[in-house]
């Protein structure tokens, strides 16, 4: 697929980490450059609209009726190109709690994707399971709940390639201390699924976790007596938070508590969504159960949420419009924040110069995406 090359995007509001500014953006080589002497392709004209970088969505299953986890090539090609059609051209799609064969499936044929002219760049893998605790599955399929195993996760990573960047423990499992003291400095750890009390997540934040899985969810809630792991990841400067506002999982009060507990420097957006997104109503599966979605709902049979249909611009959009985050800390959220988490600072989630050249066009009246320009190119 040939896609017409851009070099500039010009009269639009950029931003730049922490306020929009009138500017140009240059492009060249599918990269951001600084300076217009050095752009090279076609003008695109952002007049009202905000330019911002391509979204980074760090936590979601699937999409365009693919999972990750099916470890089928086409399918990822179906969500490569329906996530970079909605302006999410970076993606680390996540595994669910399945048996150690079909993960190296999924990881194998993640390893080998290779992004068309208008698909996202696969920019790593989410661990979510198998290693979370039985009382706080969640959708994922408690039949293959396991305890943290180190040589499983080194087998899985060598098959792909690297690409786990995120991986999921319940500290109060047996063997997650041992887990996370050797793999911390490896991949980013993260607190999900969990029925820890706060001692238990405090010490799994000093041993080297750094991450909390979708905020609020499968995870104990706060209580002035029992307080649990929210405060004990939000006191720690090094720890980021997700979570899904996509207007179902969570009441937009609480997602506004969770920009004040952590800061927009240290909060993502994630969708987590699951292969009915962008797809009708109907019955989906997910990692072996059915999954009814009715509008933006996903629920298995006992009724327990099961994911979200709302793609990661959605959620911004929900974020900024329904929840009163404001513009600047949601894109934020969904663009620098997540691909500084996984160890991609710099290369996406940003207009700098040296970046890849993903922009995004949002109308300042409506947020919709107007244009979305990948690796240089306009979709």
């Amino acid at each position: 697929m040939e896609l017409r090359k851009i070099g500039a995007v010009r009269g639009g509001e950029v931003f730049d980490g922490g306020r929009f500014t009138a500017r140009d953006v240059y492009l060249a080589g599918g990269l951001t450059v600084a300076e217009e002497a050095q752009a090279d392709g076609e003008e695109l004209d952002a007049s009202g609209c905000y330019v911002i970088p391509g979204l980074v969505d760090i936590h979601f299953h699937g999409s365009a009726g693919a999972d990750v986890s099916d470890g089928d090539a086409e399918g990822l090609h179906r969500m490569g190109a329906y996530e970079a059609s909605r302006g999410v051209t970076a993606m680390c799609p996540a595994t669910m709690t399945l048996p150690e064969d079909v993960l190296l499936r999924a990881a194998e044929v993640a390893a080998a994707y290779e992004p068309a002219a208008n698909e996202a760049d696969l920019v790593g893998i989410n661990m979510e399971g198998p290693y979370i605790s039985p009382g706080k599955v969640g959708a994922q399929n408690p039949e293959h709940v396991r305890n943290p195993s180190v040589d499983e996760f080194r087998r899985l990573q060598e098959a792909a390639g690297g690409l786990f960047k995120l991986v999921d423990i319940a500290p109060e499992e047996a063997g997650a201390d041992a887990f996370i003291g050797a793999l911390a400095n490896e991949v980013r750890i993260s607190v999900a699924h969990t029925t820890a009390d706060y001692d238990t997540a405090a010490r799994a934040f000093a041993e080297g976790a750094r991450h909390l899985t979708h905020l609020y969810n499968a995870m104990p809630g706060m209580h002035h007596r029992t307080p649990g792991p929210i405060p004990a990841a939000a006191e720690r400067d090094d720890v980021t938070a997700e979570i899904i506002a996509d207007g179902v999982h969570i009441h937009p009060a609480m997602v506004r508590l969770a920009f004040n507990l952590f800061g927009d420097e240290r909060m993502i957006l994630v969708s987590d969504t699951l292969r009915a997104a962008g797809m009708p109503n109907g019955v989906y599966d997910l990692g072996g159960q059915d999954v009814t979605v009715d509008g933006y709902e996903a629920r298995i049979d006992n009724g327990a949420l099961a994911g979200s249909v709302s793609d990661l611009m959605r959620c911004l959009y929900v974020a900024v419009r329904e929840m009163d985050i404001p513009l600047v800390s949601a894109v934020k959220a969904a663009t620098a924040n997540p691909a500084r988490a996984i160890g991609l600072e710099g290369r996406y989630g940003t207009l700098a110069p040296g970046a890849v050249a993903d922009v995004v066009l949002l109308d300042k009246q409506t947020l919709e995406v107007r244009q979305a320009v990948l690796r240089g190119r306009a979709l």
